[in-house]
């Protein structure tokens, strides 16, 4: 009888073994992208030197066509110890550094599931996990090392961190029509982080900020998180982009503070008066603003033109929407200001110095003339 059923119980185990176990309804991957401004400038050929790391390969195209995306300074990249948060999932992670001072921290989860599930994942991820702080501490430890190649390290990071939901795979969905009809309000909420369901009114919102070149292609792009419906070819250009535009917002945020803080200072010198000697010693000052106008200038430069789009016009387009749901123009239009208002303000302290230096020198010359006349009338005399 034992006998038997064990090998009942054998047949059963291989029956449920053979029994073809229902595919995941979605099949992707999802990225966690932080970033910090570290300092004013790596130098990527002296990092190269101190660690063992690789240039990022230029992306693939969505299609045939000659034109592709082209770094300037192409970031160094070097793999980075797992990170295991406290669900116990796991993710592989590696840093960009690039050359105008940011350090791009990536972290990977390969996600297969159903839409609840990822629903929930980009909840908890979005509301719930401090990427940054983790990321933080692994960074701090590699700068360490990589401290000769820091051009003016920062005492003082600013940080960016992004969400994309990347999709490869949908089951019984073969165009970006179909997935919009079908799922369009849950990708909203991915989007969102929200775990309950979104107003339509908001849905439509959030869908309005999507991009295709493919009929069976998708990028949602939100201030946060993005949600991507692509092949893994295809997506690599979307990543790298909002990778990119993230960034950007990073640097420009650095700058707005930086304006800032010069021009507090420098309102602080104008509230204490303008008197002779005051307006004497607003040559230090001018000299330190302008210094401050022609560094910002440069920098913004440099990180405008770090990344090329040549001939292919998807690439930009997707830039764009990117650059503006995570706010790049709103940020570049707030230093463009600060920099015409700081032209302005270095050009009156120009005006103030050299009022108090032609008055001095009048008042010299007076002076030596009166001492002429009292010589000349002591000698009539």
């Amino acid at each position: 009888m034992s006998d038997v059923t064990t090998t009942m119980s054998v047949a059963s185990e291989q029956v449920e073994r053979e029994v073809p176990q229902p595919a995941a309804a979605l099949t992707g991957t999802v990225l966690v992208l932080i970033q910090f401004d570290v300092c004013e400038e790596i130098q990527l050929t002296r990092l190269g030197e101190i660690i063992s790391a690789r240039t990022i390969a230029k992306p693939s195209m969505k299609h045939p066509a000659p034109g592709y995306i082209r770094y300037q300074r192409p970031p160094v990249v070097e793999p980075i110890e797992p990170l295991v948060l406290e669900t116990g999932e796991r993710l592989h992670g590696e840093i960009k550094y690039y050359d105008y001072g940011v350090l791009s921290v990536i972290f990977q989860l390969p996600f297969a599931g159903d839409w609840e599930t990822l629903v929930r994942l980009a909840s908890r991820w979005v509301w719930e996990i401090d990427f940054a702080a983790h990321a933080a501490g692994i960074v701090r430890q590699r700068l360490e090392r990589a401290a000769p190649a820091l051009v003016k390290p920062y005492p003082e990071w600013l940080s960016e961190d992004y969400l994309i939901f990347h999709l490869r795979e949908v089951a019984g969905i073969d165009s970006t029509a179909e997935l919009l009809d079908r799922h369009g309000p849950l990708i909203a909420q991915i989007v969102r982080g929200e775990r309950s369901r979104l107003a339509d009114s908001e849905s439509n919102e959030v869908l309005q900020s999507r991009i295709s070149f493919y009929p069976n292609d998708l990028a949602v792009i939100g201030w946060n998180a993005a949600f991507l419906f692509d092949t893994v070819a295809g997506a690599e250009t979307a990543i790298q982009l909002l990778e990119y535009a993230n960034s950007q917002l990073l640097e420009f945020r650095h700058y707005d503070d930086l304006l800032t803080r010069e021009m507090e200072s420098v309102y602080n010198s104008l509230e204490k008066g303008t008197g002779l000697f005051r307006r004497w010693r607003m040559a230090r000052s001018a000299s330190a603003l302008y210094s401050v106008l022609l560094e910002v200038m440069e920098l913004t430069e440099h990180a405008d033109n770090a990344i090329k789009f040549l001939s292919d016009m998807f690439a930009a387009r997707l830039y764009r929407l990117a650059a503006t749901k995570v706010g790049v123009p709103d940020y570049k239009n707030l230093v463009t200001q600060k920099l015409d208002t700081a032209g302005d303000l270095y050009r009156f302290m120009v005006d103030q110095f050299n009022q108090s230096r032609a008055f001095l020198l009048e008042a010299a010359v007076v002076v030596i003339l009166m001492i002429e006349l009292i010589y000349l009338f002591r000698g009539a005399r």
